[in-house]
């Protein structure tokens, strides 16, 4: 597996170019601040003034497209350490099209896929038997899953990893709790339930936008991060910035001013595992 080094670790942003491809969520005023292409040379100085030095890129549009753009600007770019793409589940070619990103260009950087389960209506999407079909396929391949999905669909997940024995999965944004509602039931109580499965490990982030994004404070956010430190422990705890999309609620550096808020309780060791372990470990990003 080819491996760059690492310090701190965004484990979770997004690139996009609108002049190559539409990103159809982006839409109406509210949106605004993030109407517009954002590109690795956007991140980098705000990466470098943060001590960050090695990122996860992860997909934002579901189709096929966009993964072998993705792979090609980590093979270009020293900032990416690894590729989170997307795959189509329920292919019967799954086991195929994976190969294929990881034998093409830039295909060593591909370290997991996901696809927007939030946007499902089915909240047993995950649990279908052609879904789960699809999770052993990603696991027979050595990648991680990320888990995006609202806290409705967490027992649905719960599910799919005990169905999947061999599997790793990744929970992005700790399932979107509704931190703007101050609400942690039965948020919290699904959650530890899904931290429970050993495979399966948080990203700290994404919380900032659950939030009321003009008025919120670290204070209300704290509540739903404990619980996350607490369900899972902080070896499998990875913070990301979830960049360019917290623009909406604060800027890059305000979402890691806010994780060093959250883990100020935590030892040094813990520290560094969600600041840079946790991930490096999930995706092979090799040794600091």
């Amino acid at each position: 597996m080819t491996t760059r080094p690492v310090g701190v670790v965004d484990a979770h942003h997004h690139v996009w170019d609108l002049a190559v491809r539409d990103q159809d969520w982006i839409r109406g005023d509210a949106m605004a601040p993030i109407a517009r292409s954002f590109g690795l040379d956007d991140l980098r100085p705000e990466a470098a003034a943060r001590g960050v030095v090695t990122t996860v890129l992860v997909q934002t549009v579901v189709g096929p497209d966009e993964t072998p753009d993705l792979l090609a600007l980590a093979d270009g770019d020293p900032l990416v350490g690894a590729v989170t793409g997307w795959a189509d589940l329920t292919s019967p070619a799954l086991a195929d099209d994976l190969a294929a990103l990881q034998e093409g260009p830039g295909g060593r950087w591909l370290r997991a896929v996901r696809h927007q389960v939030q946007h499902e209506p089915d909240p047993r999407w995950l649990a279908r038997p052609d879904v789960v079909r699809g999770l052993a396929t990603v696991a027979a391949a050595g990648l991680a899953y990320e888990l995006l999905v609202l806290p409705h669909q967490l027992p649905a997940a719960v599910e799919a990893v005990r169905a999947v024995p061999d599997g790793r999965f990744v929970l992005d944004h700790c399932a979107k709790p509704p931190v703007a509602a101050g609400t942690l039931e039965p948020w919290s109580r699904d959650l530890r339930t899904l931290a429970a499965e050993p495979a399966v490990t948080c990203k700290l982030s994404g919380l900032v936008t659950e939030a009321a994004w003009a008025t919120w404070t670290p204070a209300e956010v704290a509540p739903f991060a404990d619980v996350v430190l607490d369900a899972f422990g902080a070896d499998r705890v990875m913070a990301g910035s979830d960049w360019p999309v917290c623009l909406l609620a604060t800027t890059y550096g305000g979402v890691w001013d806010l994780a060093r808020d959250l883990l100020a309780g935590c030892s040094p060791s813990e520290r560094d595992a969600v600041l840079r372990a946790t991930a490096t470990r999930v995706y092979g990003l090799g040794a600091a």
